[in-house]
């Protein structure tokens, strides 16, 4: 084979011998991916009592409602503050592949949606801009991020991903933190007192049980650009945060 200062060349059979050499450690990164689903699902079920309510384009919700008549939830947490203008450029990104695959979880007893803590015309009005048509709740003035997200940073640092973090609040004028923020049209402080995550919950009768929620890179298989990027000839090549709201190519 072949090397140069850009990739390994080699012969068809050279490709077809690393090919199958990969394949056979693709099949087991797939039956380890099937195992933890099961592990997943077999979590302990939380009862949730608390009363929370939202607003959604039907008018007021709790949790129970959001399910829409099924069984199961799936809630993205959206990053999108009640400070912000716009959402967030990542969450944003992990949206656009929602759309498609409402209605086909919909079909298999489960709602899909987001929420966010910003007020619902805000989030309204950013689904109009971007075209999108899933479900779209705010948790405006609830408890329910603090509950289920737990990145608010209010008291001067936060849990996130099951760990305790410190404030942090970077340099406002480095960095993509500060760059994403302005976006949004707010400061680096206020825009990571969000963060996303997702959470399932199951319906019993009238009982609601939280089941999963994951974080941080937990969230890496919903990103579907990603999922694509990882089969390109050249993978994520990336150095730092490339991507940008749908309607904002080219505009920079």
């Amino acid at each position: 084979m072949e090397t140069n200062a850009k990739h390994i060349k080699g012969t068809r059979e050279q490709w077809l011998a690393a090919r199958l050499e990969l394949l056979a450690a693709e099949k087991a990164l797939t039956r380890q991916s099937d195992e933890l689903a099961r592990r997943r699902q077999e979590l302990p079920w939380v009862r949730v009592d608390k009363p929370y309510r939202f607003d959604t384009d039907g008018g007021a919700a709790s949790l129970a409602d959001l399910f829409a008549g099924r069984s199961q939830l799936l809630i993205y947490h959206f990053m999108f503050g009640p400070d912000y203008t716009a959402g967030c450029p990542s969450c944003s990104a992990i949206a656009d592949g929602f759309a498609g695959s409402v209605v086909h979880l919909a079909n298999h007893d489960v709602t899909l949606m987001a929420v966010s803590r910003a007020p619902l015309a805000k989030l309204q009005a950013y689904k109009r801009r971007l075209g999108w048509t899933f479900p779209w709740a705010s948790s405006f003035a609830t408890d329910f991020n603090d509950d289920f997200n737990e990145a608010q940073q209010r008291a001067g640092d936060a849990e996130y991903n099951y760990r305790r973090e410190s404030a942090w609040v970077p340099d406002e004028g480095e960095g993509i933190v500060a760059e994403f923020a302005a976006t949004c049209g707010t400061n680096a402080a206020t825009y990571i007192r969000e963060r996303p995550g997702v959470s399932a919950f199951v319906r019993e009768g009238d009982a609601v049980y939280h089941t999963y929620s994951a974080y941080a890179r937990g969230l890496d298989g919903l990103w579907s650009m990603y999922q694509w990027l990882d089969r390109a000839s050249k993978g994520r090549n990336e150095t730092g945060a490339w991507w940008r709201r749908h309607d904002e190519y080219g505009q920079r």
